[in-house]
């Protein structure tokens, strides 16, 4: 119910940060059967122009992904969780390694994804991730098995959980240094920021927004303490609408 949903009053200086999955559109098994919401894309186009185009996607999909999911529109965006980013000028600006410096990790990944069906590697170039959404039980073997190669690579290199995935990326980049990145450049600048996100993945962009005066809204079954709240990405959606009201 919307009367139960715990929101800011909208105001015309807000800069919109979003997150993808669990949050605009909603979790599928793998990640390329999600589905995009009718009139999703033609609903940002209009935040985008309701707030100055304050609006940016950011998303743990690589940048080219989001484009084929909100097609025909490119809308400012950080993506592999901040490790890639596009202004609203439309430059690439990318932090850490490359997708060659990954070579030893996506070798070992696709040996322990072909000893485990079930597993799904989704190598997003500068990062990788494994998915075990469908055979959850082995939550704790992949924690494991991506601590143990952790070991072996660069420091530079992090193990990053999220919802039934973890993900190999570089530790130079983040959800909250995609937003702060976005916050020192126009039309973003001097506006407040308010992200929505569900995963643990945003937890670092909250905390960045909340201290620069913004707003965080948490999206997932129950709300979290001194937050924002809607409870699915279906009252993302409707709340999102609202705001053109």
């Amino acid at each position: 119910m919307a009367s139960d949903w715990i929101v800011p009053a909208p105001s015309d200086d807000w800069a919109l940060f979003l997150d993808v999955d669990g949050t605009l559109i909603d979790i599928a098994p793998t990640p390329d059967s999600v589905r995009v919401s009718p009139g999703l894309p033609q609903l940002l186009d209009r935040l985008c122009t309701r707030f100055g185009g304050s609006l940016a996607l950011i998303s743990g999909r690589p940048i080219a992904v989001l484009d084929e999911l909100f097609r025909p529109f490119r809308f400012p965006a950080a993506g592999i969780h901040g490790v890639e980013r596009r202004d609203v000028q439309g430059r690439m600006h990318y932090s850490g390694l490359t997708a060659e410096a990954l070579d030893p990790a996506r070798i070992e990944l696709r040996r322990f994804v072909e000893r485990h069906p079930g597993l799904l590697l989704e190598d997003k170039g500068r990062s990788l991730a494994i998915h075990f959404r469908q055979i959850p039980h082995l939550e704790r073997q992949v924690q494991a098995f991506g601590q143990t190669l952790l070991a072996s690579l660069p420091p530079q290199i992090q193990v990053q959980p999220g919802h039934f995935v973890i993900e190999i990326k570089s530790a130079a980049a983040n959800k909250r240094t995609a937003i702060e990145q976005f916050m020192q450049e126009p039309p973003f600048a001097g506006r407040v920021p308010v992200f929505l996100g569900d995963d643990v993945t945003d937890r670092d962009g909250f905390q960045y927004v909340e201290q620069e005066g913004g707003h965080a809204l948490f999206v997932g079954p129950s709300p979290e303490s001194g937050r924002g709240w809607l409870p699915n990405p279906g009252a993302v959606r409707e709340w999102l609408r609202s705001l053109l009201q």
